[in-house]
């Protein structure tokens, strides 16, 4: 994910919640913490970020405007005993939208399955409790987790291997744990799955995605997986982007941390977008079309856009991605998707 965008308001005597801070930042040994520490006196935080690649200015980014002014008042063009003795300048910053905010803007965001119009895809609210995803929660902490790049995994059932975007059928990491029993009978009891039969998943991978990090598009191998994708929410909120390509020309892709860079969206008249709206505690089912022909993306944003409403990725958000291993080449009805027909 790029650094958030900031920049000088339009008029100079406008005033905003962010704060450009220049001389303290890590290159010259001053952490966001201690930053933070410093002006949280002036009020509640939404956080501290890079202003740019350089290590020596940081924005400040107050909840309300008025603990923004009142820092920039006390602080500015003085020396900070609290930070090494260093002179602060600062003015107020705002947030730029890049070309992605605002190519999303533009597109309603759906709040249940129905209005996405996606044959395939289902989408159950409030599918466990709050207590429920507390001892869920407490669940995973409780166990190692695998780093990558810019989250954190866990496997069950079988691994997903990033390199080839598939997993090895030969080694079973064992049953799945006793902590996701309750999800899978609930599952299999639910009415909104009732059309569909035989409900066996064997596969559970569980991401821990940090405020601001998303998902780059990608169609889940076919010859990985079978039809049914369940997707459960945790903790924090998202957005989710479906992208269909209608030429068929682009390749399913693995949800791999060295693909995380936000594509360019310069030419995207070639595929349909939808985009729905993930809360905590959402159950979403990708099957059939939904499942095989389109892409899913969550957006590397720390703020969505819902139909006007700013919703805050405030914590994070822990998915846990429920499949069944493929035992044979896919036989699916989209081969200019599929890697099995395609032969890749």
């Amino acid at each position: 994910m790029g650094l958030p965008r900031f920049g000088r308001p339009k008029n100079n005597g406008d005033l905003s919640s962010n704060l450009y801070v220049a001389n303290c930042g890590p290159a010259v040994g001053i952490s966001d913490d201690d930053v933070a520490s410093v002006f949280c006196k002036f009020g509640a935080l939404r956080g501290v970020y890079a202003a740019d690649e350089s290590g020596t200015r940081v924005i400040v980014s107050f909840s309300e405007e008025c603990s923004a002014q009142e820092a920039l008042k006390a602080l500015h063009g003085r020396p900070c005993p609290q930070l090494g003795g260093r002179t602060l300048h600062i003015r107020f910053s705002v947030l730029q939208p890049t070309q992605q905010d605002r190519v999303s803007d533009l597109i309603p965001v759906s709040i249940t399955a129905s209005d996405l119009n996606i044959p395939g895809i289902y989408l159950v609210h409030d599918f466990i409790s709050a207590k429920e995803e507390e001892e869920l929660l407490q669940a995973v902490d409780c166990r190692p987790w695998n780093s990558l790049s810019k989250r954190r995994v866990q496997h069950y059932g079988y691994e997903f291997c990033y390199d080839n975007r598939n997993v090895n059928t030969k080694h079973c990491l064992g049953e799945l744990p006793s902590f996701v029993s309750p999800i899978l009978e609930r599952i299999s009891s639910c009415p909104t799955f009732k059309s569909i039969k035989n409900i066996v998943l064997d596969q559970l991978t569980v991401n821990e995605y940090p405020p601001g990090v998303g998902l780059s598009p990608h169609i889940d191998t076919h010859s990985a997986f079978e039809d049914l994708i369940f997707s459960l929410s945790l903790s924090g909120p998202c957005i989710m982007e479906f992208r269909r390509y209608e030429n068929g020309d682009w390749l399913p892709r693995a949800a791999s941390d060295a693909d995380a860079k936000v594509e360019s969206l310069k030419d995207d008249s070639n595929f349909i977008r939808r985009v729905v709206y993930l809360p905590p505690r959402s159950l979403l089912l990708l099957s059939g079309e939904a499942r095989y022909a389109w892409h899913h993306y969550i957006p590397h944003h720390k703020i969505d856009k819902v139909n006007g409403k700013v919703i805050r990725r405030a914590s994070r958000r822990v998915s846990f991605t429920l499949r069944k291993v493929r035992a044979g080449l896919c036989k699916c009805e989209f081969p200019q998707y599929c890697d099995s027909q395609s032969q890749i």
